[in-house]
C-alpha cells in the first residue's frame, strides 16, 4: 500500500513540475520599464515609484511593449487635463446638438422655398410692428405740431405761452422721443433679423446639400 502511495507522489511531482514551471514563466512573462528623467531606461518585475512617477510600458519575455501608463499628474496638471475634457464634453455635446437640430430641420423643411417662407415670418412680424410705431409716431409728431403751433400764435399775439401749454409740449417731445426710439430699435432687430436669416439660408443649403451627397442624390 505504501509503494503505491509513493508511486502515486511521484506521478504527481512529475505532472506537476512542468505546470508549476509554467505558471512561475507567466508570472514573470510581463515587467515594467520605464525613463528616468535623465532619460535613462529602468526594467523591473514590480512597480517602483519611478516607475508611477514618469510613466512605464508593460513589456513581454521578449522585449515587446503590449501596453503603457501615462505618469502621475500633479494637482495642476490633474485640473487643466479636467477642464480640457470638459471643454471636449461640451464641444461633442454642441455638435449632437446641432446635428440633432440640423435632422429635425431637414424633416419639417424639405425644400429651401418651406424653409425660407419659415424664415420670412419672422421678418414679416417686424415690419408690421415697424409699420404700427410709424403711424404712432406720426400721429403723435402732429399732435406735437399742433401744440407747438398754439405756442406759436400765443407768441405772435404778444401773449404769454401758458405753462400747461409748455407742459404739454415738453410732455409731448418726450412721447415723440420715445416712439423715435422704438422705431430705431425695431428697424435695428429687423436688419439683425434679415442677416440672421441669411445665414440661417446658407447652412440650411450647406446641410440639405451635405443631406443628399450621403445618399447619393
Amino acid at each position: 500500500m505504501r509503494t503505491i502511495f509513493a508511486a502515486i507522489t511521484i506521478a504527481a511531482a512529475v505532472v506537476s513540475a512542468p505546470v508549476l514551471a509554467q505558471q512561475k514563466q507567466n508570472q514573470s512573462a510581463y515587467r515594467y520599464r520605464w525613463t528616468d528623467a535623465q532619460g535613462l531606461p529602468h526594467y523591473s518585475d514590480s512597480l517602483s515609484a519611478d516607475a508611477m512617477k514618469y510613466g512605464y510600458d508593460i513589456v513581454n519575455d521578449r522585449g515587446l511593449t503590449v501596453g503603457h501608463v501615462d505618469r502621475q499628474l500633479n494637482p495642476q496638471e490633474r485640473a487643466a487635463a479636467q477642464k480640457i475634457a470638459a471643454q471636449n464634453a461640451a464641444a461633442k455635446q454642441a455638435a449632437d446638438d446641432q446635428a440633432r437640430s440640423d435632422s429635425q430641420m431637414l424633416a419639417a423643411y424639405s425644400s429651401e422655398a418651406a424653409y425660407q417662407g419659415s424664415l420670412k415670418q419672422n421678418l414679416d412680424t417686424i415690419d408690421q410692428q415697424i409699420n404700427t410705431t410709424k403711424i404712432n409716431l406720426h400721429s403723435q409728431e402732429k399732435a406735437l405740431t399742433d401744440l407747438l403751433a398754439r405756442a406759436g400764435e400765443a407768441e405772435r399775439a404778444k401773449q404769454p405761452v401758458p405753462k400747461s401749454l409748455n407742459d404739454s409740449i415738453a410732455k409731448q417731445r418726450n412721447v415723440v422721443a420715445g416712439q423715435r426710439d422704438v422705431l430705431l430699435k425695431q428697424e435695428t432687430t429687423r436688419d439683425a433679423a434679415e442677416t440672421k436669416m441669411a445665414e440661417q439660408m446658407a447652412h440650411y443649403r450647406q446641410v440639405k446639400a451635405a443631406a443628399e451627397k450621403d445618399r447619393g442624390e
